[in-house]
């Protein structure tokens, strides 16, 4: 490939895809399976941009163009210095600038054809909304249904098991949202990361097969779930499991087990319940907390906080609930979850 500048399109042509923003702009988010090589590092790139504003422009791009230069000079060296001269990596910044324009002259003068995504991230960034906007006409969903501890992404992932189409907000956007879903020590992506891998799993399914996704809310901990996708998860088919009250309560203790090794911790969920229910019963949930007696707290939970919550939610937000197939199961092991999702396999195709 001759030119130096190329499209989206032409991603798949290449050995490797290198981003060379900073780690800051890399880790908010990148194109999937791209490998962030910074020809300026956080401190670096802060330091130019205020050159720049608070002095001069030439003062901050002759800086700028040291660093670069410097850490361009680094990669050739350490980074690069067992690619074969067949390689053919691709890379962009943040519009297809000087960033990455810079490297990749460098590169092909080492002799690699190396090339430049046109326009840069930005371009990856309209294609993933854009991409989104186009979801509701482009897919057939499938909404989950079930109250908090029905086991729904048990039930997503025993039909991916099967060959089904399965699309886990929860499992993208590192929560199991509800008001207790954070996972201890695991922060959730930032909002464009998780629109990212939304967009990239719905682009690698085919639009002729159902999507089975769980029927979230808006938000899942701290994230928005796209408005087209809030949108087209409404007015899907649903499909309610309904689960018997101990087995719900057991998956919930097995689930959210950690929350007792921290009881300050729970208390601080708990308070943003503060106002949905009454002061006497928040202060009961939270000296079962703060004495790990989550049994007891778990199953209140259940009774007066998820359980009518979905029952005022379901009904308001799902076009199709009314109508929903309804299944019901006494345990959500393996064998159990394995034969609810042939049932809705084998209806879903018929």
């Amino acid at each position: 490939m001759s030119k130096s500048l190329v499209t989206l399109a032409d991603i798949a042509h290449f050995d490797e895809l290198i981003d060379v923003r900073s780690p800051a702009e890399f880790g908010e988010d990148h194109i999937p399976d791209a490998l962030n090589y910074p020809v300026l590092y956080n401190e670096q790139r802060a330091l130019v941009g205020t050159l720049y504003k608070q002095h001069s422009p030439f003062e901050a791009r002759r800086l700028g163009g040291a660093l670069v230069a410097e850490n361009i000079s680094i990669h050739l060296k350490e980074t690069f210095h067992d690619r074969p001269k067949s390689w053919r990596p691709l890379l962009y910044c943040w519009r297809g600038g000087m960033r990455s324009g810079s490297f990749v002259t460098w590169m092909r003068l080492v002799g690699w054809q190396a090339c430049q995504l046109e326009g840069g991230y930005k371009t990856w960034r309209h294609n993933v909304v854009e991409g989104l906007s186009q979801i509701a006409s482009r897919y057939r969903f499938h909404a989950i249904c079930g109250a908090t501890g029905s086991g729904k992404t048990l039930l997503l992932s025993a039909l991916h098991h099967q060959g089904a189409q399965v699309l886990d907000l929860e499992a993208l956007a590192k929560h199991r949202g509800s008001v207790l879903g954070a996972i201890p020590e695991c922060a959730q992506p930032s909002q464009k990361w998780f629109e990212t891998q939304v967009y990239a799993h719905l682009r690698a399914m085919t639009t002729d097969q159902p999507v089975f996704i769980e029927a979230e809310s808006r938000k899942i901990g701290a994230l928005y779930v796209p408005e087209p996708l809030v949108m087209a998860m409404r007015a899907a088919p649903c499909i309610e499991l309904n689960v018997a009250r101990e087995a719900r309560l057991h998956y919930l203790l097995k689930e959210y087990a950690l929350l007792g090794n921290d009881p300050e911790e729970l208390v601080r969920k708990l308070s943003f319940l503060k106002g949905i229910v009454d002061n006497q019963t928040l202060e009961r949930w939270k000296n079962c907390a703060m004495a790990r007696d989550l049994p007891t707290l778990y199953a209140e939970l259940i009774a007066q906080h998820y359980d009518p919550l979905y029952s005022r939610s379901q009904n308001r937000n799902f076009l199709l609930f009314p109508n929903a197939l309804r299944l019901f199961t006494e345990d959500l092991t393996p064998p159990s979850l394995a034969r609810l999702a042939a049932d809705i396999l084998n209806r879903s195709q018929n």
